[in-house]
């Protein structure tokens, strides 16, 4: 196993982040990148959905192959009017149509809909990003041309919550299967702790000494991808008691690759390197 800090750069920086300060309100959240062409050339599309006490929330940007943002829409929470709409704005010669529809959709615990919806983002009148299981409604409300969305999804960073186990969902690959992923630790007063990570009740990882190897890396197999898992469990073993830990999940990591700080960073060179997904987990734990 590589020592933890070195895959952050020669500063030995961890993936940990401002949010471990952050009140539970702004840490509802979950943002997902997605890759896409624009004109010939590479562009990232992030969704960011939210919840708070209002309802639900909807922030959607588009940046350049340079990082550069092209135009960002925010949909402010909703309780009423806003569960199905649109917005229309331009960036150079291009035109811009979002709409979306959330009125009959499922959700979960969670701010990110499960099903009955659909977010359409267009672009020049062709499909650039289509979410939901509504396809065929998306299309009747956009008009956009077919074929569908080409667009990979790449990154996705979500905040988890528990006393012992932490729980989501994960999608390795495109058209891949959805596995049900539980990290279980139990470090509050043991002499020993030890990390457990399983996929889809299958124990596929197990650290023992999580006192000695608080940070590290470890690769597994899922659908017989390698994934290689990175975790830090420092504030959860010897910083203060509201903190986080973090996980994060990358596919084809090369072993000599570093990883940044920051998860725009984190994404932005998954999509420059083109070494696929990565699932960045903040996990906190239910006092």
């Amino acid at each position: 196993m590589r020592d933890f800090p070195s895959c952050f750069g020669e500063s030995g920086v961890q993936i940990s982040d401002s949010s471990s300060s952050s009140n539970r309100a702004s840490q509802n959240l979950v943002t997902c990148l997605y890759k896409t062409e624009l004109h010939g050339c590479s562009c990232t599309i992030t969704v960011t959905w939210s919840k708070s006490l209002m309802g639900q929330g909807l922030s959607i940007g588009i940046d350049d192959d340079a990082n550069q943002s092209l135009c960002k829409v925010d949909i402010k929470p909703w309780i009423f009017s806003k569960m199905k709409g649109s917005k229309g704005l331009e960036f150079g010669k291009s035109k811009v149509y979002i709409v979306w529809d959330i009125s009959a959709a499922k959700f979960g615990s969670g701010p990110e809909p499960l099903e009955g919806f659909f977010v359409a983002v267009v672009i020049d009148h062709e499909m650039a990003l289509l979410l939901g299981d509504l396809t065929k409604e998306a299309y009747r409300k956009t008009n956009a041309n077919p074929p569908p969305s080409n667009a990979m999804f790449i990154s996705k960073r979500e905040h988890i919550y528990g006393k012992k186990v932490y729980c989501t969902k994960a999608q390795f690959c495109d058209n891949g299967q959805v596995h049900d992923i539980a990290i279980e630790c139990e470090a509050v007063g043991l002499k020993d702790p030890s990390l457990e990570i399983r996929v889809d009740r299958k124990r596929v990882m197990q650290v023992k000494h999580l006192a000695w190897k608080f940070r590290g890396n470890q690769s597994i197999l899922v659908d017989g991808i390698q994934v290689e898992v990175f975790w830090d469990v420092h504030n959860w073993l010897f910083g203060t008691p509201g903190g986080n830990a973090v996980f994060m999940f990358q596919t084809c990591l090369a072993p000599e690759k570093s990883l940044p700080l920051a998860f725009s960073q984190v994404s932005r060179e998954s999509q420059l390197a083109g070494i696929g997904f990565s699932l960045i987990l903040y996990a906190w734990r239910n006092e």
